[in-house]
Parts: C-alpha cells; structure tokens; sequence
C-alpha cells in the first residue's frame, strides 16, 4: 500500500512542466541520448511507447523519450525499480525533458531488457489522450 502512495505522489508531483530541453521535439534527440535498440535487445519501436532513446547515465530510470512513426516526441517515461521505491528511495528532480504535460500514465511492468527489475513505468504525455494512438500502432 505504501508503494502505491508514494507512486501517486511522484505521478502527481511529475505533471510540473519542466522547460523543453534542446534538440528532443524532433528524432534522433540531441546530448548524450541513444536509441534504446541499439543498447539493449529491445525492438526500435515499441507498441504503445515508441521509439526510446536514454542517456545512459540515467539507467535504469531515465528519463526515455518516446517518439512516434513520424519522429515527433510523444512523451518521456520513468522506469522507476519497485526495490528503491521499497527502500523508500527519494527521486528528486524528476524533469520533463518534452516540455508541457497533458497527461500521466502509471503502469506496472515486470521487468525487460535494460531495466529487468520489476518496475514502474510513469509516462508523461506531451500529446493529448486521443493523439496516443500514434504510438500504439
């Protein structure tokens, strides 16, 4: 019960825009992003997340950044492991490299290549709801 509190109260303290960082609207990002598929045994495109890119450093949390078909940013995730959150493990800072966030989205996941721990993922759309279905096809 305590983790899922305090995944409601990271969810809500993420929906503060952050200022866009440079060079992520468009696909390739700029900096030190790379394309999770290229690090790890996962597809270019994922099914209802896109294509990824992390800067490694930020492993295993991120923030991932998620591009449509068309190389548009959709969103930026979190893959937060349960283990720190069951540490009570405090993630400050959490920035929304994409800029504005229409909406959250909080999602078990039991683990995949590049983050195989049981996690969360927290995704911050830059898209309105009905736009999502660009990146689920």
């Amino acid at each position: 019960m305590r983790t899922r509190s305090a995944m409601l109260g990271l969810a809500a303290l993420l929906v503060t825009p952050a200022l866009a960082a440079d060079n992520v609207e468009k696909s390739p990002p700029g900096g030190n992003y790379k394309k999770v598929s290229e690090l790890v045994k996962l597809p270019d495109f994922l099914p209802s997340l896109g294509q990824l890119f992390v800067d490694p450093k930020t492993l295993p949390a991120g923030p991932f950044l998620a591009y449509d078909h068309d190389g548009t940013l959709v969103s930026t995730i979190y893959m937060i492991p349960i283990k720190d959150l069951d540490q009570h493990q405090a993630f400050k800072d959490l920035a929304s490299p994409g800029g504005a966030v229409d909406h959250v989205s909080l999602y078990f996941n039991a683990g995949h290549p590049g983050v195989e721990q049981p996690h969360y993922h927290i995704v911050l759309w830059h898209v309105p709801k009905a736009d999502e279905i660009r990146v689920t096809r």
